[in-house]
């Protein structure tokens, strides 16, 4: 099941509730916005807690498709990391089943996410606030452009999100994974710094200075000038960052989550899936 959250959330959740042979089932495809406000008395406030677990008998197909656009299931969550986009769902599909076949429950630290096999924990940090909180992931979704996770209720209100809506995140699996994995890294462990990527070393989103989209990163000089000339063309002027053997082009910095989106649509518009975003210390 996927579902929207209540401003500028995750519009169009579909149900992936089935390995191949079953039917992707659609379920509700809904506009941003609740037809009530959650109660916030009612929600979990303590982060889920990771434990090994089997794999879900339902939504872990190796791939599926949403809308003529295929997902790839990863074979393992071990080390997987992310930045993006989240966005949050609510009463629109409290009560309805998980792509994992549990109902979902809003009140719930819980998540959505494409690519992680299910269950899966992850921290997520709301690099706005600096404000964090771990979950069990059990759905699908958020198919949206630019949308990396769909956080609960609960889970969106502990990291300050469910006014706006969304909110720029860093992800990242902890505890163990599901048991026929290795496991992710303990969750006491996500203090220590690894490289850029520690807690400690977590950027601040400071909108209209530090956060862009990385359009590519080139070994070939000839390439990334191809690049940027397609961009400018296009009336996107990129910035170039040399970085000894790669030259980086990136777009921004963006003073809004719309600038940036409406970019990110633009990229994917012109084939340029893999652009990130990039939020700069």
């Amino acid at each position: 099941m996927h579902r929207a959250g209540r401003k500028g959330g995750g519009v169009g959740r579909v149900a992936v509730i089935g390995l191949p042979a079953l039917a992707l089932v659609t379920a509700l495809l809904a506009l941003a916005g609740c037809s009530s406000s959650p109660s916030v008395d009612r929600a979990e406030t303590a982060d889920a807690e990771p434990r090994a677990e089997p794999p879900a008998r339902r939504g872990n197909p190796s791939s599926y498709s949403v809308r003529g656009k295929r997902y790839q299931v990863r074979d393992s969550n071990s080390g997987y990391r992310e930045r993006g986009v989240a966005s949050w769902y609510g009463n629109k599909f409290h009560g309805r089943p998980t792509s994992s076949g549990e109902p979902y429950d809003m009140y719930k630290m819980t998540a959505a996410h494409k690519s992680l096999r299910l269950p899966a924990y992850v921290r997520v940090t709301n690099l706005e606030n600096g404000k964090s909180v771990v979950v069990r992931v059990n759905d699908r979704g958020p198919f949206v452009d630019n949308r990396v996770i769909d956080l609960s209720y609960a889970a969106a209100h502990k990291v300050g999100m469910t006014e706006k809506g969304t909110a720029l995140v860093d992800i990242e699996v902890v505890g163990p994974g599901p048991r026929d994995q290795a496991s992710a890294r303990p969750v006491g462990d996500s203090d220590a710094p690894v490289g850029n990527w520690g807690r400690s070393a977590l950027p601040k989103v400071r909108w209209g200075e530090n956060v862009f989209v990385q359009v590519g990163a080139f070994r070939d000089r000839e390439n990334a000038e191809a690049v940027r000339a397609r961009l400018e063309g296009a009336g996107i002027a990129p910035l170039r960052q040399d970085d000894g053997d790669l030259l980086r082009l990136r777009v921004g910095p963006f003073d809004s989550q719309r600038a940036l989106d409406d970019t990110m649509a633009r990229l994917r518009d012109m084939g340029f899936n893999d652009a990130e975003m990039v939020v700069k210390k």
